[in-house]
């Protein structure tokens, strides 16, 4: 498939592409030559039905999953198949759609080991305890607003608070590229908006290109420039939302028929 002109971001400076990306698990096809170059400084969108192939496509990228076949570039290098520690170091991050978490430790605690990984320290609590560590992993939660939860454990967090959290912890190594898988899943729909503000805010300025699978239609025609609508391991669209929500095959196969415009559909 062409990609189009890519809005939102510099299209004359391509951060992430992928080239005929084919990815199969056994009878299944998870990806068939997926072809996308992401601009930087974009906020896109991976859209489409359990099984269509947006987490697949996020780890390929994020190495914990190799292609069968294809090429996946980062700034021109080829990081195909490269192992996940390497690829962050590079310079691309994730979040989960269930946070990881050390469940025995406090959101503080968390992130001082996000911090001492980021920063490739020998020993988390020798060194990452410091008066310098504990300053900014707590300047993180305060971006975050979640600065309040910073003594108690992950069972003690509600889900939002998790879910802000890990991604506070994918940004903790400054990379150009942030891919979120479902960060609004588990949230409770009155809270769903307030996160995604939240995190948008605390992304500002850091130059980073983001990439969310999302499902709730509302949330990709809010947050994103651009959508990836995956079907079958195929992106079956790849515009504005607007113009993707439109799309015959995007409402036969992502969105059930629903209105073309974003109205609480989801996927």
């Amino acid at each position: 498939m062409s990609t189009p002109e890519p809005p939102g971001g510099n299209p004359d400076d391509i951060v992430l592409q992928a080239k005929n990306l084919n990815k199969a698990f056994g009878a299944v096809t998870a990806a068939k030559d997926v072809n996308v170059a992401v601009p930087r400084g974009a906020v896109w969108s991976l859209i489409g039905s359990n099984g269509a192939g947006k987490t697949t496509f996020v780890n390929m990228v994020t190495g914990y999953l190799r292609p069968d076949s294809g090429t996946i570039l980062f700034n021109d290098k080829n990081i195909t198949g490269m192992e996940p520690r390497k690829i962050t170091r590079l310079g691309i991050s994730r979040s989960f759609q269930i946070p990881q978490l050390c469940a025995e430790l406090t959101a503080l605690d968390n992130m001082l080991v996000s911090l001492g990984s980021a920063n490739e320290q020998a020993s988390f609590f020798r060194s990452a305890h410091s008066a310098d560590s504990v300053a900014s992993a707590t300047e993180m939660l305060e971006r975050f607003r979640i600065v309040d939860y910073r003594h108690r454990t992950m069972a003690e967090l509600p889900a939002g608070v998790r879910k802000l959290l890990d991604i506070a912890m994918a940004i903790t190594g400054d990379p150009q590229v942030l891919l979120l898988d479902e960060p609004t899943s588990g949230v409770a729909a009155e809270e769903k908006y307030p996160l995604m503000d939240l995190v948008m805010e605390a992304l500002e300025g850091a130059n980073v290109t983001v990439m969310f699978v999302e499902h709730d239609m509302d949330i990709v025609a809010r947050y994103s420039q651009r959508v990836l609508a995956f079907y079958d391991g195929q992106i079956i669209a790849n515009d504005t939302p607007d113009h993707v929500m439109q799309d015959e095959s995007v409402r036969r196969f992502v969105t059930g028929g629903a209105a073309a415009t974003a109205g609480g559909a989801s996927c």
